[in-house]
C-alpha cells in the first residue's frame, strides 16, 4: 500500500516519517490518537494537518503492526 501523505526526507527532521513534507511526524499524530483525542481535537491542536491525513496514518499504523505479526509468524493473528 502506498502512502502519498507520508513522507521522509533526510534534510527535515532528521529522516523522521512526517506527514506531507510537513514538520509533524507520523508518532505525534498517532500518540494523540492513541492518547485519546479524536480527530476534530487534532485538527485543531495541529490546524495545518486534514482528516485524510489522520486516516492515512492509523492506515500506516495498522500496516505496519500487520507486518510486525505476519514477520514473527503470528499470522493467525492478522484477519
Amino acid at each position: 500500500m502506498q502512502f502519498a501523505r507520508i513522507t521522509t526526507n533526510p534534510q527535515k527532521m532528521g529522516g523522521v516519517l512526517c506527514i506531507r513534507s510537513l514538520r509533524i511526524p507520523v508518532t505525534t499524530v498517532f500518540d494523540m490518537f492513541a492518547d485519546g483525542m479524536r480527530d476534530q481535537e487534532i485538527l485543531q491542536a495541529l490546524p495545518d494537518l486534514e482528516a485524510e491525513n489522520i486516516q492515512e496514518v492509523l492506515q500506516y499504523a495498522a500496516t505496519k503492526f500487520r507486518v510486525s505479526l505476519e514477520a514473527q509468524g503470528l499470522k493467525e493473528l492478522v484477519q
